[in-house]
């Protein structure tokens, strides 16, 4: 089971949230390193709000596009 790292973008649904998450990746040929992003729909239990850094799983299917619930706020370090 991996735990994904990614921030909410959007919290208007009423219980899911949309958490992107950003990766750097690099081109086959040319190893240029390029950003991919990736957006999830994730159950949200922890009252989490746009701008929010979660951290997330996979669990069983929830929605036709929901497969991700979010477990826990992390905390940002300065």
């Amino acid at each position: 089971m991996k735990i994904h790292t990614g921030k909410i973008v959007s919290d208007k649904m009423k219980q899911t949230v949309v958490i992107e998450v950003d990766r750097l990746v690099a081109h086959p040929k040319y190893l240029k390193q390029m950003h991919h992003t990736t957006r999830y729909h994730a159950d949200n239990q922890t009252q989490a709000k746009t701008g929010d850094m979660v951290k997330f799983v996979a669990c069983k299917p929830m929605s036709k596009t929901k497969f991700y619930k979010v477990i826990e706020i992390v905390k940002p370090t300065k």
